[in-house]
């Protein structure tokens, strides 16, 4: 579904814009003035890497409305609506939730939860998920994304992303700093060159991708996790066990290039590395043995 990816290109964004105006406000000239300060940079690398984890977290509901056009329940307007809203209070009530806002929105067979707390969450539903699934189906999907709120997945993941954010500033300067120093070599000016800023960024968005396979790795986990606390609200693996084979027939073509990272099912090769979800057969399997 789509809030890691959306959380992740939000991040990415933010990161690239927290940098350049680092840059144009001469923070990096400052940290490079007498040779680099590892210490400071250091400093300065966990301000922006935690800073655009949280920014990205704050502006993820918003985000993921806007994206995908979801229209918040305010008053249920249709039978299925009533359905929908009364399943997602009772099963944020067995997980000791407050209840969420409920979204739908029009789309292929799909559903997110995001916000930035427990308390401040969203679980949204596309309405050809709601038209290809049975009602226990797509409780079962529900309760996938229940789970997911309970287990504070999204701060979680900030945590984990404001990590990998800090080293990916730190490295990008490091490497900006010596690619700026081989190319200033023999030069009698101080502070960085525009090598410095084109490495930089060059090597933050590089670093970046590579940050996102980790992020994507503990997404994967986090599947697995929701999984198992979608059975244990549903009271059997076998609801959740047939949503996910009922969404391996769904999406059998290849989901539109914009939404590719944030499909279901994971790809080969490389695409597998960046997957932000298991393949359909692992999350079969492993609740199998739970």
């Amino acid at each position: 579904m789509k809030r890691i990816f959306l959380f992740l290109a939000t991040n990415i964004a933010v990161m690239l814009v927290l940098g350049v105006a680092a840059s144009l406000l001469g923070v990096d000239r400052f940290l490079t003035a007498n040779g680099l300060d590892l210490p400071k940079l250091l400093a300065f690398s966990a301000l922006i890497g935690f800073g655009g984890a949280f920014i990205s977290l704050a502006l993820s509901k918003f985000m993921a409305k806007r994206a995908t056009g979801a229209r918040v329940i305010e008053s249920p307007s249709s039978s299925t609506e009533v359905w929908l809203v009364d399943t997602v209070a009772r099963l944020a009530k067995n997980a000791n939730l407050p209840m969420p806002e409920v979204a739908i929105y029009e789309g292929e067979p799909n559903a997110f939860a995001t916000g930035a707390t427990r308390n401040s969450s969203l679980v949204a539903v596309s309405t050809g998920l709601l038209a290809s699934m049975t009602r226990e189906e797509a409780e079962a999907v529900l309760a996938h994304e229940i789970a997911h709120v309970a287990n504070g997945d999204m701060v979680t993941l900030t945590l984990i992303q404001g990590v990998v954010n800090t080293f990916v500033v730190f490295l990008s300067r490091v490497v900006g700093f010596l690619v700026d120093s081989f190319l200033r070599r023999g030069s009698d000016s101080s502070g960085p060159g525009i090598g410095y800023f084109v490495a930089s960024m060059v090597s933050q968005v590089v670093f970046g991708v590579l940050a996102s396979i980790i992020v994507a790795w503990f997404s994967r986990q986090r599947e697995f996790r929701a999984d198992a606390g979608a059975a244990q609200l549903m009271g059997s693996p076998t609801p959740m066990q047939n949503a996910l084979r009922r969404l391996g027939n769904l999406h059998t073509e290849p989901l539109p290039q914009s939404m590719a990272a944030s499909g279901i099912a994971g790809g080969p090769g490389w695409m597998a590395l960046l997957s932000t979800h298991p393949p359909l057969e692992e999350r079969i399997a492993a609740l199998g043995k739970a």
